[in-house]
């Protein structure tokens, strides 16, 4: 073997200096070579011979060979310049010749052939969404050369790609094919056979005995085992995820007080029907308990302050992911850290030492170093190119001069994101120190999103098709309203609301609406302002004029709304005064009387506490609002003692009626908080009660609660609300006339799809139940209508949040006995009904 690879050596080299040792001494240019007394010459040029695409420069440097230096020939410099060059992966042939030789100057000539280079490549076997796929995870570029390394990274790309799919034994051929078009370039055909799909049969594991199996495997977020209703989380097997499990495994041991608890081995195999199995041994350990934790170094707070914020008591199980959680980061932010952060101490740190082991008992020992305080210095945007500056000043937080305060950058990222204006992904804060100073400043960055947006809906009201076209603008800029350059198409950016509604089924009934919000009036104060107009109008023509029958409804309303500071700055206080004027025209299939005028003049008050991290996909937070209603009460000094010899519409001339509502949301969201998706429950309850002022007057025909179905027909004439519930036909669990006591109760369990701001989705299962009742002696919140499914929601910025539900109802309706058992629901609008 050795023989041969000095052959082929000798056979490489010889012909590069232009003559063969067989031969004896050669002659070039009147010069004798001989390979046992090497000759020294100095190079007079370098030529290069066969470079089309390749930089001719480039080439002479990487040989390593510059004109002027010297040389022996035969010698080693010629071989080490040609491994150079076969070292770039540029070339297919390689040759050094010696060009000319004049006294001690010698003339080399580099030839050679370059390696094709890529015309165009396609995919075999793939469709046409996997292929686009497949061009982004291999990243060929046209021109770029064509060796066996790009063939080799190329397939190992693509086998990866399978793999993280669950294609392990995916099948990749590459071949090559000279491009008809261009010289010296080849085409390059991909085919891929991806085979089954391989799952994880089975995760079995070895030396568990202190906690449950299934723990574990709960424990492995991303690593389970085939079943068949594991439609979100696929058994698939990828290495970077496995690895990520393991270290939960022990994650989960250690969050048990088993702090030595670690994997001895695991291996994976292939099983019969061709999938995978994987075997784990675990080494378990004792389990461990706190039992003395100091503070040393702690100045700002007592180590009694300390302790208690910290709230591990002598005797718990030692956990070190919940002892860290304690000291840094804790979501609900009662943690160490948050409480020197929100003080200004920006280098604050908390080391947790352990001082001593006994037997299974830890003595702990926490060393502050508090560092200085900081102050806001300055306080920049960047990313808005719609919004003006001052609509996200106001609503940050961290104002200059103020101290440093990491709740007041969460809380202002959270303000942020409640405006509807910015891509929460994108939010991100970079704070600056400046220790010389005591001052940190702060950079918030944001990008825009798409809030505007059109509604347009189809519904069947009144034995007719109902169209509906809305148009908001969510970030509306009056001022501007005049200033022909802000019309871009519209003035935008001062974070005002313009809403205009129109609902219609051609000359038998049109509505429509407008309505304006100022948030900040003044721009000093976060107090709102509101105004909104509306009319409607239903004819119902016939040749008789005398039998021509139609009503009107006119009115307005205009609201103030003050954020509170007490009992926190959650709350939001908002009162509102509404008029309606109705006026009918032998109409009498909706209200109790069919000719003449009312008035239904009203104040509501509600108070508000919205927690929510973000409006389209809160994953924790609440929403608690009570909502008060009220009239004057006109039957206590119109002078009037008996009610029972009027007509309807004399009793009703001007409406009177009190009203209460309370409505509470809840997000719980059920994986890690560092999660991308995370999996939420969000549960909710309402409550809702018409009353009257005067026994004899009796309860208002109007504003009363109708229950079931989705309801969309927008075809709503005396002010009634209309709370909808799943599985149920429209309007199906109250009377005709509508009910004065309703409740609600619902839960839903959503899973995000994709939380791109551009097209926001996510699925849900639902389970609710409601109920309305015609008195308060029949009144019971635990006798209910119950229903089930599940659901997609769909927001898009231009149309809202479209959704589509499948309702299973679990109760009979003793009145529509036969309503069908499953009902499919369209939705459109951030609230499944106002209960």
């Amino acid at each position: 073997m050795r023989q041969l690879l000095v052959a082929l050596l000798l056979l490489t080299f010889i012909p590069l200096v232009g003559f063969s040792q067989e031969d004896g001494p050669a002659q070039i240019g009147g010069t004798e070579f001989n390979y046992n007394s090497p000759q020294t010459y100095t190079i007079a040029g370098i030529s290069v011979l066969g470079a089309e695409h390749t930089d001719v420069q480039a080439i002479k440097l990487f040989s390593g060979l510059q004109v002027g230096d010297e040389i022996q020939v035969p010698g080693d410099r010629i071989s080490k310049a040609i491994k150079n060059l076969w070292d770039q992966r540029l070339f297919a042939d390689i040759s050094i010749r010696a060009a000319e030789i004049r006294g001690k100057d010698i003339f080399l000539l580099i030839e050679l052939k370059e390696m094709p280079r890529l015309g165009g490549f396609s995919f075999k076997g793939v469709s046409k969404s996997g292929a686009d796929n497949l061009r982004d995870e291999i990243k060929l570029v046209r021109g770029v050369v064509v060796n066996d390394n790009l063939i080799t990274t190329t397939k190992n790309a693509i086998r990866q790609y399978y793999i993280g799919k669950g294609f392990y034994n995916a099948d990749i051929e590459i071949e090559t094919r000279d491009a008809s078009a261009l010289d010296n370039h080849v085409d390059i055909i991909i085919k891929v056979d991806k085979k089954s799909r391989v799952r994880i049969e089975e995760i079995d594991f070895e030396g568990v005995e202190k906690v449950k199996e299934r723990k574990l495997q709960k424990a492995m977020k991303d690593t389970k085992e085939k079943a068949f209703w594991r439609v979100f989380n696929p058994s698939r097997f990828k290495p970077k995820k496995y690895k990520k499990d393991k270290d939960k495994i022990i994650a989960f041991y250690n969050s048990q007080g088993y702090r030595n608890a670690k994997i001895l081995e695991d291996s994976v195999y292939w099983v019969d029907g061709g999938n995978l199995g994987i075997d784990i041994k675990i080494h378990e350990g004792d389990k461990f308990y706190f039992r003395d934790i100091s503070f040393i170094g702690n100045t700002k707070y007592s180590s009694d302050t300390l302790k208690q914020l910290l709230g591990i008591e002598s005797g718990d199980v030692y956990n070190s992911e919940d002892l860290n959680q304690r000291l840094f980061m804790n979501p609900q932010g009662l943690d160490i850290s948050s409480l020197y952060m929100d003080q200004g101490y920006l280098t604050f740190q908390a080391i947790p030492v352990e001082t001593m082991i006994e037997n299974d008992s830890i003595d702990l020992e926490i060393r502050i170093q508090e560092g200085k305080q900081f102050r806001v210095g300055e306080v920049t945007v960047v990313g808005n190119t719609k919004t003006n500056d001052h609509v996200i000043y106001r609503e940050i937080r961290t104002k200059p001069g103020d101290l440093f305060s990491r709740t007041d950058i969460i809380r202002t990222q959270r303000e942020l994101n409640n405006l509807g204006y910015f891509n929460p992904e994108a939010f991100n804060v970079t704070p600056m120190q400046n220790p010389e100073d005591g001052t940190v400043d702060i950079e918030y960055v944001v990008e825009e999103k798409p809030s505007d947006q059109i509604q347009l809906s189809g519904g069947f009201g009144a034995g007719r098709i109902v169209g509906t076209l809305g148009i908001s603008f969510t970030n509306f800029s009056m001022r501007n309203i005049f200033n022909k350059e802000a019309w871009r198409p519209l003035p935008t950016g001062d974070g005002q609301k313009l809403s205009l509604n129109a609902v219609s089924n051609g000359r038998f009934y049109q509505s429509y609406s407008l309505s304006f919000t100022e948030p900040w009036v003044g721009g000093k104060k976060p107090n709102s302002l509101s105004a909104s107009l509306s009319h409607s109008v239903q004819n119902l023509p016939s040749q008789s004029v005398e039998l021509s029958r139609s009503v009107k409804i006119t009115g307005g309303s205009i609201g103030y709304g003050k954020r509170l500071q007490w009992p926190d700055d959650y709350f939001i206080l908002q009162i509102t005064g509404s008029y309606q004027h109705f006026d009918l025209n032998n109409f009498s299939s909706v209200f109790s009387f069919s000719n003449g005028t009312s008035n239904n003049l009203a104040t509501q008050f509600t108070i508000q506490r919205n927690s929510v991290n973000e409006p389209i996909f809160p994953t924790r937070g609440s929403t608690i609002k009570f909502t008060t209603k009220l009239t004057p009460p006109y039957s206590l000094f119109d002078g009037k003692d008996d009610y029972t010899g009027l007509s309807e519409q004399e009793r009703f001339e001007w409406v009177e009626y009190h009203k209460w509502k309370f409505k509470a949301d809840w997000y719980t969201s059920l994986t890690p908080e560092k999660k991308e998706r995370q999996l939420v429950l969000n549960t909710s309850v309402g409550f809702g009660f018409l009353g009257y002022y005067n026994e004899q007057l009796g309860l208002s025909p109007f504003e009363r609660f109708y229950l079931g179905g989705v309801f969309l027909s927008g075809f709503i004439l005396d002010g009634r609300e209309i709370i909808n519930l799943r599985g149920y036909d429209d309007l199906s669990l109250s009377p005709s006339t509508g009910a004065p006591f309703i409740a609600k109760y619902s839960a839903e369990l959503r899973y995000p799809i994709s939380t791109n701001p551009q097209a926001t989705i996510y699925t849900l299962a639902f389970l609710e139940a409601g109920q309305t009742w015609t008195d308060f002696e029949n009144y019971d919140p635990f006798n209910l209508k119950r229903s089930g499914g599940v659901g997609l929601r769909i927001f898009l910025p231009m149309f809202g949040l479209l959704g589509l539900d499948y309702g299973w109802r679990f109760d009979d309706v003793p009145a529509l006995p036969d309503m069908q058992r499953g009902i499919l629901h369209f939705s459109i609008g951030m609230n499944i009904g106002e209960l």
